[in-house]
């Protein structure tokens, strides 16, 4: 019997081609950053004693350990995630996020991955980011990385004050899914000639759809999955 070998390589991200004009979508956490916004948010708010530490801790990293493995409740999470914008003033918020974004985020913001957001923006593409982190936390990120549209889970505000609800469809598995298809119907764009960046298994069901499904960074379960289908696997660390 013959044995073959198979040697699986990384690509890349500045060998992947990119054809001109068309929507290159970006998860954010662990893909475009070095690290989860959400998880590092929930980590801020202990280290400056804003939240009850021990059991804000605890929960973190439940959640955490449920979105590694797919099993999460976005809801349930998003209740968690969402109690302190509901519990604060939206100016002691914003204070709080200005230094979050300096501490946390921007020591985790990955060169390559501005770089390859800077490849296709010289093609003419459409820059998405497509996150479930709540909008709160990832408006400034977006900005900072020069990208002009992004869908995240909203947090639900009324009269200037968050809820510490969701806000319509949460983003997150087949959710992000449902909030691209109605946005590109507003904008009349077509998933023709995509792209989608992501890092995580839980985003299998876009990447399934777009015509450049591409794994960053992937977890095990998404990184072999790519490698049976013949996607393309990078590197952006």
């Amino acid at each position: 019997m013959q044995t073959i070998l198979i040697t699986i390589v990384t690509i890349p991200f500045d060998i992947v081609e990119i054809k001109k004009m068309a929507l290159a979508i970006f998860d954010l956490d662990n893909t475009l950053l070095g690290g989860d916004s959400d998880y590092l948010w929930s980590e801020f708010l202990v280290e400056n004693n804003y939240v009850d530490g021990e059991n804000h801790q605890k929960m973190n990293e439940f959640f955490y350990q449920q979105y590694l493995a797919g099993t999460m409740d976005i809801f349930e999470f998003s209740a968690f995630q969402l109690k302190p914008l509901a519990d604060n003033n939206i100016e002691v918020l914003y204070r709080w996020r200005e230094a979050y974004l300096e501490q946390q985020i921007a020591p985790i913001i990955l060169p390559a991955a501005k770089a390859l957001i800077a490849k296709h923006q010289q093609a003419g593409d459409t820059l998405l980011i497509l996150t479930a982190t709540n909008d709160f936390i990832t408006a400034p990120i977006a900005e900072q990385l020069g990208v002009p549209n992004l869908i995240a889970t909203e947090a639900e505000m009324i009269n200037g004050q968050y809820t510490g609800k969701v806000a319509g469809t949460p983003s997150y598995q087949q959710g992000k899914v449902t909030r691209l298809n109605d946005w590109l119907s507003q904008q009349k764009m077509s998933l023709k000639g995509s792209y989608f960046y992501s890092d995580s298994h839980n985003d299998l069901p876009l990447l399934k759809l777009v015509d450049h499904p591409i794994a960053v960074d992937p977890d095990d379960t998404l990184r072999q999955f790519a490698q049976q289908q013949g996607w393309k696997v990078i590197s952006l660390r």
